[in-house]
């Protein structure tokens, strides 16, 4: 859990540059690989100018020059040894005239909370669970390997998704050590989904998946300057992800545009009958590309904090966002001044601790070979491993009365009203959706509700940090809400590289 609950949410130049040598004929300037997008990486894979082969090799250098080396960014807790393979069996298939989509031989990041079959682990940062690798792919993991994805590696993560302590750094787990903010290395890269986040921005691969609670994905992606989508709980398949709380919990696109999150998300979108959400039948088959256009805020009505409205302070204190929405409005939509109240805390840990309690233990139960197989086996496992850290959440969760009753009971109060939050404002203004700052209430308001949210960088801050903007709206919105992000962005083009600043 990241944002203010747990009070997460503060405030080089690349090495090598590879040039792509082609032929007269097909002459192209000089090019940096590890920021292609993934249409850039298509076409030129199409022209026969790249392969995915090449570009999981020069990925693979990068990560050792500057996730290992340099500035250590950190970001990736372990690469997959069958990486290459995959980009090499993905090549053939092409050169054969079998393309099976977009993300044919794209290398995409996984968190390590998500479950994979092969040789690498899933442990959630913990030492406590290496050892057996998961006995088969997370639902989302299946979707993306049918996709033709080249799972590259595994990102650290806040471990435990940052409910192991309160106090537990950002960014930092035990097997995986402090992830970095590739922007400015001594700042904050947030958590729990910091690797995902800071890898995508520097480069290490064009799309990575994260996993949000509450904040874990749209916090990073704030900090480290890239595209997180925060789907609708329930959108995406939780199977084979290690759990904190089937309420809230959802994995989601981490990318450097809104268009590459959006090809990620269709191709993990799927029915999966192991997951007890239930979506609208309208869901199925949806293409989250379909309303990505340059005019997508043209008559819009948006909502946004009215403190920007009226008081100059937030107009000094965060001029990106007020940047953020004169661009809106100069692209067309209706700006309205509102307030979202102050989301509904009473209880909330206690929930948090009756989520873990009640799925970790069944997850746990799915694995084997590995020291912690069940709540008890991982708090003795931590105890005599401390590695300066504590692991209050967890103590709590084990020693919280669990009542399957008093559980739902409790998520029904905390989702339903922040959720009517939200759609009262939605209702009162007529509004198509909201915006926000990273300093308002909208951050925990939108994620407790569960409710979709995508951030979307603005700019630059003085110290070189990224700053963002956050849309949101009512349930299953998702495809919407990506159409907004996308016209922002066109009209903005704030996003920028890293430069790994000390």
């Amino acid at each position: 859990m990241d944002v203010k609950l747990n009070g997460c949410m503060k405030r080089l130049t690349g090495i090598a540059l590879l040039s792509m040598v082609v032929s007269a004929a097909t002459a192209a300037p000089e090019t940096r690989l590890e920021y292609l997008s993934v249409d850039e990486i298509n076409q030129w894979m199409d022209r026969g100018q790249l392969t995915s082969a090449t570009l999981v090799r020069h990925l693979l250098q990068r990560v050792e020059r500057l996730d290992k080396n340099g500035p250590a960014i950190n970001a990736i807790i372990e690469l997959n040894p069958d990486a290459l393979a995959m980009a090499q069996a993905m090549d053939q298939e092409r050169k054969g005239g079998y393309i099976r989509g977009p993300l044919h031989g794209i290398p995409v990041l996984l968190k390590d909370n998500i479950d994979t079959s092969d040789q690498m682990q899933t442990s959630a940062g913990s030492l406590a669970m290496v050892g057996q690798p998961a006995a088969q792919d997370a639902f989302i993991v299946q979707r993306l390997r049918a996709a033709g994805a080249v799972i590259l590696g595994k990102t650290n993560l806040s471990e435990w998704a940052a409910f192991r302590d309160p106090a537990l750094p950002s960014g930092w787990s035990g097997r995986g050590g402090q992830t970095k903010n590739p922007h400015l290395l001594s700042g904050d890269p947030c958590g729990s989904s910091s690797g995902s986040a800071a890898a995508v921005a520097a480069g290490f691969a064009p799309l990575s998946v994260g996993t949000e609670t509450s904040g874990s994905i749209i916090c990073p992606a704030s900090m480290n300057g890239v595209v997180g989508v925060k789907p609708t709980v329930g959108l995406l398949s939780r199977s084979g992800i290690i759990p904190v709380t089937h309420k809230l919990d959802t994995p989601g696109p981490m990318a450097r545009t809104v268009r590459e999150a959006a090809l990620l998300l269709n191709a993990m979108a799927g029915d999966d009958p192991a997951d007890p959400a239930q979506k609208p039948r309208q869901l199925k088959g949806v293409d989250y590309t379909a309303l990505l256009r340059p005019d997508a805020l043209v008559g819009k009505r948006i909502g946004y904090p009215a403190k920007f409205d009226r008081s100059a302070l937030p107009l000094l204190t965060d001029p990106q966002f007020s940047q953020a929405l004169e661009r809106m409005q100069s692209a067309g939509a209706t700006l309205i001044p509102v307030e979202l109240i102050d989301p509904v805390l009473e209880r909330v840990e206690e929930a948090f601790q009756m989520g873990i309690k009640r799925d970790l233990p069944r997850y746990l139960a799915t694995r084997t070979s590995i020291p912690a197989r069940t709540m008890e086996d991982l708090l003795l496992f931590n105890t005599g491993n401390v590695e300066g850290h504590g692991q209050d959440t967890l103590i709590a969760a084990s020693k919280v009365v669990f009542d399957e009753p008093t559980y739902n009971q409790l998520w029904q109060k905390i989702q339903s009203e922040n959720a009517a939050a939200i759609d009262q404002l939605l209702v009162t203004h007529q509004l198509d959706a909201l915006v926000s700052d990273v300093a308002s209430p909208a951050m925990n308001v939108a994620p407790l509700a569960g409710y979709p949210g995508i951030m979307v960088p603005s700019g630059m801050d003085d110290e070189g940090v990224p700053t963002s903007v956050f849309f949101f709206g009512p349930r299953w919105s998702d495809a919407r809400l990506l159409a907004l992000a996308y016209g922002f962005e066109q009209v903005s083009n704030a996003r920028r590289a890293p430069a790994f600043k000390p």
